[in-house]
Protein backbone atom coordinates (compact mmCIF):
# COMPACT_ATOMS: atom_id res chain seq x y z
CA UNK A 1 0.00 0.00 0.00
CA UNK A 2 0.67 3.23 -1.02
CA UNK A 3 0.46 5.84 1.67
CA UNK A 4 -0.70 9.37 2.19
CA UNK A 5 2.32 11.39 1.50
CA UNK A 6 3.68 8.99 -1.46
CA UNK A 7 0.32 9.50 -2.94
CA UNK A 8 0.92 13.50 -2.46
CA UNK A 9 4.30 13.67 -3.48
CA UNK A 10 3.25 11.66 -6.52
CA UNK A 11 -0.12 14.35 -7.44
CA UNK A 12 2.50 17.36 -6.74
CA UNK A 13 5.19 15.77 -9.09
CA UNK A 14 2.61 15.45 -11.75
CA UNK A 15 0.89 18.42 -11.06
CA UNK A 16 4.88 20.19 -11.46
CA UNK A 17 5.78 17.95 -14.82
CA UNK A 18 2.06 19.43 -16.36
CA UNK A 19 2.63 22.40 -15.09
CA UNK A 20 6.01 23.05 -16.85
CA UNK A 21 4.76 21.07 -20.22
CA UNK A 22 2.00 23.40 -20.89
CA UNK A 23 4.27 26.85 -19.98
CA UNK A 24 7.31 25.26 -22.53
CA UNK A 25 4.55 25.10 -25.24
CA UNK A 26 3.02 28.37 -24.46
CA UNK A 27 6.61 29.74 -24.30
CA UNK A 28 6.84 28.08 -28.01
CA UNK A 29 3.43 29.85 -29.52
CA UNK A 30 4.59 33.29 -27.91
CA UNK A 31 7.96 32.96 -29.21
CA UNK A 32 6.82 31.56 -32.57
CA UNK A 33 4.36 34.55 -32.47
CA UNK A 34 6.57 37.20 -31.38
CA UNK A 35 9.35 35.98 -34.61
CA UNK A 36 6.78 36.31 -37.04
CA UNK A 37 5.20 39.81 -35.87
CA UNK A 38 9.65 40.68 -36.11
CA UNK A 39 9.85 39.20 -39.61
CA UNK A 40 6.78 41.29 -40.75
CA UNK A 41 8.43 44.49 -39.13
CA UNK A 42 11.09 43.45 -41.49
CA UNK A 43 9.15 43.19 -44.55
CA UNK A 44 7.29 46.52 -43.70
CA UNK A 45 10.63 48.35 -43.11
CA UNK A 46 12.11 46.61 -46.28
CA UNK A 47 9.18 47.69 -48.05
CA UNK A 48 9.24 51.12 -47.58
CA UNK A 49 13.29 51.45 -47.92
CA UNK A 50 12.94 50.13 -51.62
CA UNK A 51 9.58 52.25 -51.85
CA UNK A 52 11.70 55.37 -50.93
CA UNK A 53 14.83 54.26 -53.05
CA UNK A 54 12.60 53.89 -56.14
CA UNK A 55 10.92 57.20 -55.76
CA UNK A 56 14.34 58.90 -55.43
CA UNK A 57 15.40 57.03 -58.43
CA UNK A 58 12.23 58.08 -60.62
CA UNK A 59 12.62 61.65 -59.49
CA UNK A 60 16.53 61.79 -60.42
CA UNK A 61 15.45 60.13 -63.69
CA UNK A 62 13.20 62.70 -64.17
CA UNK A 63 15.86 65.78 -63.38
CA UNK A 64 17.76 63.99 -65.88
CA UNK A 65 14.82 64.11 -68.69
CA UNK A 66 14.63 60.05 -68.53
CA UNK A 67 11.11 58.67 -69.34
CA UNK A 68 9.26 55.63 -68.38
CA UNK A 69 9.18 52.82 -70.62
CA UNK A 70 6.52 53.52 -73.00
CA UNK A 71 6.08 57.28 -72.55
CA UNK A 72 7.92 58.21 -75.35
CA UNK A 73 4.93 56.92 -77.62
CA UNK A 74 2.67 58.93 -76.74
CA UNK A 75 2.27 62.52 -78.33
CA UNK A 76 1.37 65.46 -76.08
CA UNK A 77 -2.38 65.28 -77.57
CA UNK A 78 -2.25 61.88 -76.40
CA UNK A 79 -1.90 60.19 -79.65
CA UNK A 80 -0.07 56.60 -79.99
CA UNK A 81 3.63 57.24 -82.31
CA UNK A 82 5.41 54.76 -83.60
CA UNK A 83 8.20 56.11 -84.88
CA UNK A 84 9.89 52.41 -85.15
CA UNK A 85 7.73 50.05 -87.28
CA UNK A 86 9.82 47.45 -88.50
CA UNK A 87 9.55 45.43 -91.37
CA UNK A 88 5.91 42.76 -91.85
CA UNK A 89 6.54 39.52 -91.40
CA UNK A 90 5.74 37.30 -93.62
CA UNK A 91 3.55 34.15 -91.94
CA UNK A 92 2.42 32.56 -95.21
CA UNK A 93 -0.50 31.21 -96.37
CA UNK A 94 -3.13 30.62 -92.75
CA UNK A 95 -6.13 28.04 -92.93
CA UNK A 96 -9.42 29.96 -93.53
CA UNK A 97 -11.46 26.83 -91.90
CA UNK A 98 -11.03 23.14 -91.04
CA UNK A 99 -8.73 22.09 -88.46
CA UNK A 100 -4.92 22.68 -88.85
CA UNK A 101 -3.18 19.83 -90.72
CA UNK A 102 -0.42 18.12 -88.69
CA UNK A 103 2.29 15.96 -90.61
CA UNK A 104 1.76 12.46 -90.61
CA UNK A 105 3.53 9.22 -91.31
CA UNK A 106 3.28 9.86 -94.53
CA UNK A 107 5.03 12.83 -94.59
CA UNK A 108 8.38 11.05 -93.01
CA UNK A 109 11.33 10.77 -95.61
CA UNK A 110 11.72 7.47 -97.28
CA UNK A 111 15.69 7.74 -96.13
CA UNK A 112 16.71 7.36 -92.29
CA UNK A 113 17.96 10.43 -91.09
CA UNK A 114 21.17 10.91 -89.33
CA UNK A 115 20.95 12.79 -86.23
CA UNK A 116 24.04 12.00 -85.01
CA UNK A 117 25.44 10.83 -81.61
CA UNK A 118 23.27 10.72 -78.88
CA UNK A 119 24.68 11.94 -75.45
CA UNK A 120 25.74 8.78 -73.37
CA UNK A 121 25.43 5.95 -76.48
CA UNK A 122 28.24 4.02 -77.19
CA UNK A 123 29.33 3.80 -80.58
Amino acid sequence: MVDRIERNKDLVQELVESTATHVGQIATIITGAVAGVAREIGDLVTDGFEMRDAARKARQDEERGILDVGEEDILEGGDAVDDEIGDPVDLGELPTSGPAALPGADDAPEEPVDVGELPGEQP
